[in-house]
């Protein structure tokens, strides 16, 4: 069935796809979704791409999510990237973990860290950074001040 055919039928899986849609946690999972969702040509699925377009914080799912909603016929203007923080404070969350460790810890103890205590702003911007991610957090980590 190709994507341009209404279907008025919702996906058996929709529930976990919505769930999926809202993990804050995992931009691939919410990229999978957003796929997924573009199978379906409902009211509900596209008003879960349009929110996915419009407020998901990695560009990447956006970007996803306004193809999807194009290949189903949507009238939609295609998302910008958003500023360099993605989240908000980022800078303040990071000195707060790097204050958290010991003096001398490195760089992998930090990110582990921001891992462990912030899922929610690792995933973002390693979604946004892609290959990038770990020179950015670095360089980010070597220039925060704690005092």
């Amino acid at each position: 069935m190709s994507n341009y055919e209404e279907r008025t039928d919702l996906p058996a899986n929709f529930d976990e796809l919505k769930k999926s849609i809202n993990r804050t946690a995992n931009w691939r999972e919410r990229l999978d979704a957003v796929e997924e969702l573009g199978n379906w040509k409902t009211r509900e699925t596209i008003e879960l791409l349009k929110y996915s377009m419009a407020g998901d914080s990695v560009y990447k799912v956006r970007e996803a999510a306004y193809r999807q909603l194009l290949a189903l016929g949507e009238n939609v203007s295609k998302p910008e990237p958003k500023e360099e923080d993605a989240v908000k404070n980022t800078k303040k969350i990071l000195v707060r973990i790097k204050k958290s460790l010991p003096k001398d810890h490195s760089y992998e103890e930090f990110k582990e860290k921001l891992k462990k205590m912030r899922i929610d702003v690792y995933d973002t911007y390693e979604g946004n950074k892609g290959a990038e991610f770990d020179n950015w957090l670095e360089q980010l980590w070597s220039e925060l001040r704690t005092r």
